[in-house]
This record gives structure tokens, sequence and C-alpha cells, in this order.
């Protein structure tokens, strides 16, 4: 597969670590260039469809500043940061789509039963909405030992 972009939508959870490592690997295996993201949702008080959202005033630069630290893990990768505005699964699909990139990679949580219901799932919206492939990374605690 040759690619040009490849979209890694990070949450600086462990999953989206995991998923940064894989897409470290697709970017330089592919020859693309890593779109490192992050989507800073509406205020509480705009929050809709079950979606907590960040406090009111929440420091962009902060977040900013987070991002900037999310990295290849291969130095030879090139990459950008993309901090994104708005409900997290849309912006992504909406970036990959203006990017006209060749895969989105995002680590899921996994969640199942009720909590899924009231929380959504932003892998599920954007594997059901992007125009190009989506690869979903959940993080394991198994060490290779156990495989």
């Amino acid at each position: 597969m040759k690619a040009s972009k490849v979209v890694l939508a990070t949450d600086f959870s462990e999953h989206s670590d995991t998923a940064l490592r894989l897409a470290t690997s697709l970017a330089r295996d592919t020859g693309a260039m890593l779109l490192i993201t992050h989507v800073m949702p509406p205020p509480l008080h705009a929050a809709d469809r079950g979606f907590t959202g960040y406090a009111e005033g929440e420091d962009e630069a902060a977040r900013q500043k987070q991002l900037d630290e999310v990295r290849p893990t291969d130095s030879e990768v090139g990459f950008a940061h993309h901090l994104l505005h708005g409900q997290p699964a849309e912006e992504v699909v909406r970036f990959a789509e203006e990017e006209n990139a060749d895969m989105i990679v995002i680590g899921s949580h996994g969640r199942r039963g009720v909590t899924r219901l009231l929380l959504g799932s932003v892998a599920e919206h954007i594997v059901r909405h992007a125009a190009c492939p989506v690869m979903t990374v959940k993080h394991s605690d198994r060490t290779p030992e156990e495989d």
C-alpha cells in the first residue's frame, strides 16, 4: 500500500498510545505523513448526545502543548499536529476528508453495553462515516510473553 497521509486521532489515553505505535509503523512503511489530531469538544453547557465535553474556558494552550508532546515512535516519520474543535467523531471524519487521508488510525476503549449506549462510540462513528479505511486499535495490558 502506498499512502501519502495517515490521520491519528488521539485522546491522550493508553489506547491512543497503542494506536500511535501502529500509525507510526504504517506511515513509515508506506511513506506517508502522520497527521496527529486531537479534538476539543464543545464546553459542557453545549454538550449533546451524552458527550460531556470540556469545562468552559479550559486552557487551549495547555491542550495544544499536550498534543505537541505526541510524536511518532520513529524519528524518521514526518508528522504535523492539528488541534480541532467540535464533536470528536465528526471532526476527525471531516478533517480526514479535507486532507484526502488514506487511512485513519484511532484507539478504541472497547466500551460495551450501557456505557457504550450512554457515551456513544467515537470509533464506531468514524468507522461508519469515514470515506477512507479506518483502523481501530485496542490497548492490551498483556505482555508479549502472554501471547
